[in-house]
């Protein structure tokens, strides 16, 4: 056990989800997209997305994933295009469907997939790509004008944007996704600063890729109750759907409250000399409601040097993600770019801790203890 751990998942109370769960006991309604899911569903359309596009709910995003490649992929191609800087579940959902992951570097600051070699890529393999699945980086808004592109030259995209919902873009000012073509899956998972236990969402401005992901996540049945297409369940229940709407209603709170938290660890960084003693930050797009912190340690100390350094003060860290996909026993085997910068970032990241507790004082002892290795880094 830490004194301060790495999450401390804090659920809506069930005193906000109560009388949806009565609902639930009146319509005996309890799953097969029922009125609260279809409720939560609208109000996301409506209240996050500005009443542009669809979406449809998913048990998890790791199933959202697979669903939306499954049905967005070009059938001759072979590779799925995607960052080896990701978590597991984005290769894994590209061999349940069927395709082969193919790695790419990502940029040094943003850590978003390399546009560079993606063009490049693009051009090698031609109508071998099936599918490209980007990484919206820990919640991060990524550039989409090159994956508007790419959806218009008949390249389909479905983006893993596992932690991005509720993030805001830095043009627009608006959700992160709004108005794209292609697919963008979110996850709900208890871990994530929308967290409802396990869930997902799968979004796009395309509602005919929204239906055919329901009804693939509906046993592929037709109206008949038929499968007419290969398909799973995907469902969440009715219970889940309460719980999520009660977060909804909450969300704006959660952002505001680990929107301070972030302020918090900048000023900290700031005042300890930090950023200046070869510690960065990401630089992330747009306003994000960040589920940890992020941080890349001097170059002369590895992460698991931080996470041992924080341990040993009762501070439990991690190293999201490492090791990157490619060096993983999984992925290993498949074809990837040259990957100088995701494996120095894979030797470098540390995840901090990050919860809706927090205070200045917590944040403070963190980056004190930071501060202790950045000064044997200067001598």
């Amino acid at each position: 056990m830490f004194d301060i751990p790495f999450l401390r998942p804090n659920l809506v109370k069930k005193e906000r989800f109560i009388s949806n769960f009565e609902k639930i006991e009146e319509t005996r309604i309890y799953s097969n997209y029922g009125p609260l899911n279809n409720l939560f569903e609208e109000r996301v359309i409506a209240q996050m997305f500005d009443g542009i596009g669809s979406a449809v709910t998913v048990h998890n995003a790791t199933i959202g994933l697979i669903l939306a490649i499954a049905q967005s992929k070009r059938p001759q191609g072979k590779y799925a295009v995607m960052p080896s800087f990701t978590f597991a579940a984005t290769p894994l959902a590209a061999e349940w469907c069927g395709l082969e992951p193919y790695f790419l570097d990502i940029e040094p600051e943003n850590w978003q997939m390399n546009r560079e070699q993606l063009a490049q890529t693009v051009k090698l393999l031609g109508d071998e790509i099936a599918v490209i699945v980007p990484y919206a980086t820990f919640g991060t808004a990524i550039d989409l004008s090159v994956y508007n592109k790419l959806q218009e030259q008949g390249i389909p995209v479905v983006i893993d944007a596992a932690a991005s919902f509720g993030t805001i873009t830095p043009e627009e000012a608006t959700h992160f996704g709004k108005g794209f073509g292609g697919a963008v899956v979110f996850s709900f998972h208890a871990t994530k600063s929308f967290g409802i236990g396990e869930g997902g969402l799968v979004y796009s401005l395309d509602q005919d890729l929204i239906k055919r992901i329901r009804q693939a996540g509906n046993f592929g049945f037709s109206s008949s109750r038929e499968s007419v297409t290969q398909g799973l369940n995907s469902k969440i229940s009715e219970y889940t759907a309460a719980i999520a709407l009660a977060t909804l209603d909450h969300f704006k709170t959660v952002r505001e409250n680990r929107r301070t938290i972030y302020e918090y660890y900048l000023q900290e960084l700031l005042q300890a000399d930090l950023l200046e003693r070869g510690w960065s930050i990401q630089k992330t797009q747009g306003s994000v409601v960040h589920q940890f912190i992020p941080l890349l340690s001097p170059d002369s100390h590895t992460n698991q040097e931080v996470v041992k350094l924080l341990a040993s003060n009762s501070i439990e860290a991690r190293t999201y993600f490492s090791p990157a996909c490619h060096q993983q026993k999984q992925f290993q085997s498949y074809t990837r770019s040259t990957l100088r910068v995701t494996e120095h970032i894979a030797k470098h990241i540390v995840s901090l801790p990050l919860w809706e507790e927090l205070d200045e004082i917590i944040v403070r002892r963190i980056v004190n203890v930071l501060g202790s290795l950045g000064k044997e880094t200067t001598g």
